[in-house]
């Protein structure tokens, strides 16, 4: 549309007003001349607005372009430019739609489910995937909460916590035999896509290889029990020979010795790390007193640290009790301390320290030890992770002591935080929700 149209429609309303003028002063009737003069353009003007809304009613109801009605002057103006926009925006339309069918025929082509959900949790749309491994119906699923058809409580809490960091492996509601590993990414107004994939293959190797690693340990257990038996009769017969045995006897036998235990501690650790990762959740919740919990294991330490003279001080500002199995908190602890120790210089300070705040338990273990690569954290509860092999293998660790205590914290709804430098120490701070605690303020 011509840039200048105010002028123009001003010039063409002067004109007109100006012919009505000249006409009425001849004819000495000006004002009938105006009204007849303002009614016929009042007349035009109406007409044109009539065919255009005409022409958009029709253009709305019908699929193909429509030309625009023929107009003169301004009008004509403003049906061209109407008429352009309307083309520009079915091509914009048309690339949309183009770009919407890519999307829903690359997510057809997806063996993985795949469900868009607004703010409130109902399903707006699912590829086909999503009906054979979620079991979803369409169209009677359409506007569902999909909490109501994925009803198994840990997508309940994963989905409701928005904690989506990691996937979430569950049983499919299709069969229980399978096993989906569930991912959720949130966008715009809360709005969350869902990607389940078929976990099941992945999930039963590695179930075969925990099964294997668990019987393997059962396995190893009696004859490691009768090679270390003998190898301490063996040193005990050296001390009641009457003659003196070879030196390098006594030493071939208290390396056999130290390697076996060695074995029965790395043994041990493989038991309990299988038996956490098959038992069932937690049962029958019992308070554990972390004052008491941690003032035990600090005591384990000073006494593991020996002659190494570590500082070991315990903080506790609140009273307070963990619902969760003693056993196993002890444990997890007791590894972190133990680290703490073994990796930390003579004359080392090793803190513990428990606070809550704002609903949440802080359990840190903090020491001034050699510290740790930051590119090597991710990867510390992995099982026989090792930073360094030597100095793994000097310190007699097995490697599983952090994976340990990965699994107890997941048992107790807990996570754990690493943090470390070289040369500056490490720091693990476990994080126990609400859920978890029983709180009474100390004196």
């Amino acid at each position: 549309m011509n840039q200048n149209w105010q002028i123009e429609v001003t010039k063409r309303l002067f004109l007109m007003l100006g012919a009505c003028i000249g006409i009425g002063l001849l004819t000495g009737k000006t004002i009938l001349v105006l009204l007849i003069g303002c009614g016929l353009y009042l007349l035009w003007t109406l007409k044109n607005v009539i065919e255009l809304i005409r022409w958009l009613e029709t253009a709305a109801s019908s699929s193909d372009p429509v030309d625009p009605p023929n107009g003169h002057g301004l009008w004509g103006e403003i049906f061209d430019a109407s008429y352009r926009l309307m083309r520009k925006q079915e091509r914009a339309r048309d690339r949309l739609k183009a770009v919407i069918n890519r999307f829903q025929e690359s997510t057809s082509a997806l063996r993985d489910a795949v469900v868009l959900t607004n703010d409130q949790g109902q399903i707006e749309w699912w590829n086909p995937a999503a009906e054979h491994i979620l079991g979803l119906r369409n169209p009677d699923d359409a506007g569902q909460v999909i909490t109501n058809l994925i009803r198994h409580p840990r997508f309940l809490k994963y989905f409701e916590n928005k904690a989506y960091q990691d996937p979430l492996l569950l049983p499919s509601p299709v069969s229980t035999e399978k096993k989906l590993l569930v991912s959720i990414t949130l966008y715009g107004p809360e709005n969350r896509l869902l990607v389940a994939r078929d976990n099941t293959r992945v999930f039963q190797l590695e179930q075969m290889t925990k099964d294997f690693v668990a019987n393997v340990s059962h396995e190893l257990r009696t004859p490691l029990t009768v090679i270390s038996g003998y190898v301490e009769t063996l040193l005990d017969t050296l001390e009641l020979m009457l003659t003196a045995p070879p030196p390098v006897l006594s030493k071939a036998l208290n390396q056999m010795q130290s390697q076996s235990d060695r074995m029965a501690n790395i043994i041990e650790d493989l038991l309990i790390l299988s038996k956490l990762e098959t038992a069932d959740s937690l049962q029958d919740l019992v308070p554990v007193s972390i004052f008491d919990l941690l003032h035990d294991v600090a005591a384990d330490a000073r006494t593991f640290s020996g002659d190494r003279s570590h500082s070991i001080e315990v903080s506790c500002k609140a009273e307070t009790a963990i619902l969760g199995n003693e056993k196993e908190l002890r444990s997890a602890i007791s590894n972190l301390v133990f680290n703490a120790v073994k990796y930390t210089p003579d004359n080392g300070n090793i803190k513990l320290k428990w606070v809550v705040e704002l609903n949440t338990g802080y359990l840190s273990i903090k020491d001034n030890g050699i510290g740790i690569d930051p590119q090597h954290i991710p990867r510390l509860t992995e099982r026989f992770y090792r930073i360094d092999k030597s100095r793994h293998a000097s310190t007699g660790g097995s490697g599983l002591g952090l994976s340990i205590v990965k699994h107890v914290l997941l048992r107790h709804d807990a996570t754990l935080l690493i943090k470390s430098r070289p040369g500056r120490g490490s720091s693990f701070t476990c994080h126990f929700p609400q859920s978890r605690l029983v709180v009474k303020e100390a004196a």
